[in-house]
């Protein structure tokens, strides 16, 4: 019997890194997993599909989470499917990073949209649901750079702290009605991003690591399966760093 028996769960940006990882996870523990996406619905379907074989059922939906009216379908859309939603993490996020005295309104306004607005909009819409079944478990995905700041990142370091601060407060003002709010700050994980980095700068970076190697996506996945289960039930309001000692 997997953690996630019986459960259903929401991933948003499930087609690569983290956020796919976390989709494998949870389907493999027994959860019916949807996952949005942007753009390539080909690669969308082919995870769709993986997904099934790896779980009880699996949806794939395009779906922009900045947007307050697509988060809207997105949810109705997964509760008229499957009736319910017990986890949400919200993964989706973007980088356009750039020195304050170069950094654009637009760029500003993309993250902030992109990675923060769209936590509140998920959020807003699962909330009445979770109240009625006095359950629920909300897992947003932050950073070490919303807990330290990071040069040339003001805008994707605010998003991050943003959503630390918005952990909490659902956490404090949902706790009666039995709903869990948590957050995972990453540190450097191998990615299709960490892998294009040049040598001299991933030799960089690993010497700030303490445990001296960057981290797994399957490790972050690891985590987000124990706040979403029942492993983690008394846990809420927290913010747990997965980032090789990075942050100490």
């Amino acid at each position: 019997m997997g953690l996630l028996e019986s459960k259903t769960a929401l991933v948003t940006g499930g087609t690569r890194g983290i956020g796919k990882a976390i989709a494998e996870k949870f389907a493999k523990e027994g959860a019916k997993v949807a996952f949005t996406y942007l753009s390539s619905e080909e690669k969308a379907k082919a995870i769709e599909s993986d997904l099934k074989k790896l779980g009880p059922d699996a949806m794939a939906i395009k779906s922009d989470a900045a947007s307050y009216e697509e988060a809207e379908r997105l949810i109705a859309g997964i509760l008229e499917h499957w009736g319910q939603i017990d986890i949400v993490v919200n993964n989706a996020g973007i980088t356009k990073d750039n020195l304050m005295l170069r950094m654009s309104e637009e760029q500003w306004d993309d993250v902030i949209n992109t990675n923060l607005k769209s936590v509140f909009n998920v959020t807003k819409q699962v909330l009445k649901p979770m109240m009625k079944a006095r359950q629920g478990s909300i897992i947003n995905l932050t950073s070490i750079v919303g807990m330290k700041g990071q040069g040339g990142q003001a805008n994707y370091s605010a998003s991050k702290a943003g959503m630390i601060g918005f952990t909490k407060s659902i956490a404090d003002e949902l706790g009666s009605r039995g709903i869990r709010s948590n957050a995972i700050a990453p540190g450097f994980i191998q990615t299709d991003m960490t892998d294009a980095l040049p040598d001299a700068t991933k030799e960089k970076y690993l010497s700030q690591i303490p445990l001296n190697r960057f981290g797994q996506t399957e490790e972050v996945a690891d985590v987000a399966l124990f706040l979403a289960s029942d492993l983690s039930s008394y846990v809420s309001g927290q913010t747990i760093s997965v980032c090789g000692a990075l942050n100490r």
